[in-house]
């Protein structure tokens, strides 16, 4: 004979034990929210870095091979342009192998980039794909190069938004990015 006991065999959630749960998920998605943006925005400059970098090494490699530095027009004295200018997207074909100045005679491909989306984060061609109309940043500004024209491998120039010259030795070409827009 069996006698009925009063303990429920229930094994369903208590209300407090809901209540913790629920707690420890709003915690955690506050965290991940905080730490969020800080991930992206690191990810955006080391993205913009490696873009930097890349079309520094290509006027490099571009010097190195032909003994001279691409020259978009400008070469006069050590000279700074953007990506969104004239000069800086010829300056791009002419690393990237698609001028017809015949400064890079071989066509070699020096440099070579992604494709930007929403005017973010790379390279704008033309409708035809021959020819590069501009370069973003991740923040879809422009980047800026700084050429030595002069060849004598010193370079003072003041950065867009900046107070004070940055004086480089020992370098032939200088690429910055101004970053994430302080209003932003």
């Amino acid at each position: 004979m069996n006698i009925p006991s009063n303990k429920s065999n229930s094994r369903g959630f208590t209300l407090v034990e809901l209540l913790v749960v629920m707690v420890i998920i709003a915690i955690l998605a506050a965290a991940a929210f905080a730490i969020g943006p800080a991930a992206m925005n690191k990810a955006r400059k080391l993205s913009a870095q490696n873009a930097a970098t890349s079309i520094t090494q290509s006027v490099d490699q571009f010097y190195a091979e032909y003994s001279a530095l691409p020259d978009p027009g400008t070469n006069s004295a050590d000279v700074q342009f953007d990506t969104i200018s004239a000069n800086g997207t010829t300056l791009l074909e002419i690393v990237a192998g698609l001028d017809d100045s015949g400064q890079n005679a071989r066509k070699i491909r020096f440099f070579t980039g992604k494709e930007a989306k929403n005017r973010k984060d790379g390279i704008e061609f033309s409708a035809d794909g021959l020819s590069i109309t501009n370069m973003y940043d991740p923040w879809g500004r422009p980047y800026y190069i700084y050429i030595d024209y002069d060849y004598d491998e010193r370079m003072s120039f003041t950065p867009n938004g900046m107070s004070r010259a940055e004086t480089l030795n020992g370098r032939r070409v200088a690429v910055y990015s101004l970053g994430v827009a302080k209003d932003a």
